[in-house]
């Protein structure tokens, strides 16, 4: 599979090569420029080592051996836009080896061709299926993947079927205007802009109200969740986010903790191996989910 680098980088490193690819304005040029960025082509080479699975009808790439009943969902960012299980495979191939567990990236539904609720249709089409196999399953999601990750949580366990643990890398949590650094962040931040997040939530969302709690699961009810570690940049757009999620989780009792790197942008954890914090990050997350922070 190409690679971005070939050694040891900086967040200036990654800033550099971010700035230098235009994402365009399609949803189709966002998905070729994105794969670009993450990978150095259009995502048309396989990832090394993966299998190919159908969950609940949802396709899906495996990294790891399925021996043991424990398996990682991890749903991939992108604002339901562009990304796919390809160009988060090298962050979810690490959070799955610091766990000790294989993970399942689904290919859920992109928009503006399948519009919400098509993505959670799909996450939970794919982690009922694992369930349904005996898997104990902790979910796990980047961006706009962990808020599909934590909309997933808090559905199954409302059906009574919880997930075993939950990782969060820059959750997309409130479009209520609750959080004071969307528009702060937006010049900090080399991976996200307000602006650009709200017109992903267009595409996505459509007419569906903020205060809809799966638009933003901030203001569903969080006492439901699982142990949940949530990981997030000093420099991000969602920063406010991450920091009112864990506010109101752990007011509602949730067992819940949060790392905060200071110089981090949005989906820093994209860039491992060549970045230490992104190793540190994915480490973090999964030490927290084994119950050893």
């Amino acid at each position: 599979m190409p690679a971005p680098f070939d050694g040891p980088v900086t967040f200036a490193d990654v800033q550099a090569r971010i700035e230098a690819v235009d994402l365009g304005e399609s949803p189709d040029e966002m998905r070729a420029a994105f794969a670009r960025l993450m990978r150095g082509d259009d995502a048309g080479e396989p990832v090394p080592d993966a299998a190919t699975e159908t969950w609940g009808g949802v396709d899906a790439l495996r990294l790891g051996e399925a021996d043991g009943n424990e398996v990682a969902v991890w749903f991939h960012g992108g604002g339901y836009v562009f990304g796919r299980p390809e160009t988060h495979a090298r962050p979810a191939a690490a959070f799955a080896q610091a766990l000790g567990v294989p993970v399942v990236l689904p290919r859920y539904r992109l928009a503006p061709e399948h519009p919400w609720p098509a993505q959670r249709d799909d996450a939970l089409a794919a982690v009922r299926a694992l369930q349904d196999a005996g898997r104990r399953v902790v979910l796990a999601g980047d961006s706009a993947g962990g808020h599909l990750a934590l909309v997933t949580a808090l559905t199954l366990a409302g059906e009574g079927r919880p997930v075993g643990a939950l990782a969060l890398f820059s959750p997309n949590t409130d479009r209520t205007g609750l959080s004071g650094t969307r528009q702060a962040n937006t010049p900090r931040d080399a991976m996200n802009a307000d602006d650009d997040d709200r017109q992903l939530a267009e595409m996505t969302f459509r007419d569906r109200p903020n205060d809809d709690p799966e638009v933003s699961p901030l203001l569903a009810d969080l006492g439901r969740l699982p142990r949940t570690h949530v990981e997030v940049g000093g420099r991000e757009v969602l920063l406010g986010d991450a920091l009112r999620l864990a506010e109101r989780a752990c007011a509602a009792g949730a067992d819940l903790s949060l790392h905060l790197t200071a110089g981090a942008f949005h989906m820093w954890q994209l860039w491992t191996p060549w970045l230490p914090a992104a190793d540190a990050s994915i480490r973090r997350a999964a030490a927290a989910l084994a119950g050893r922070h």
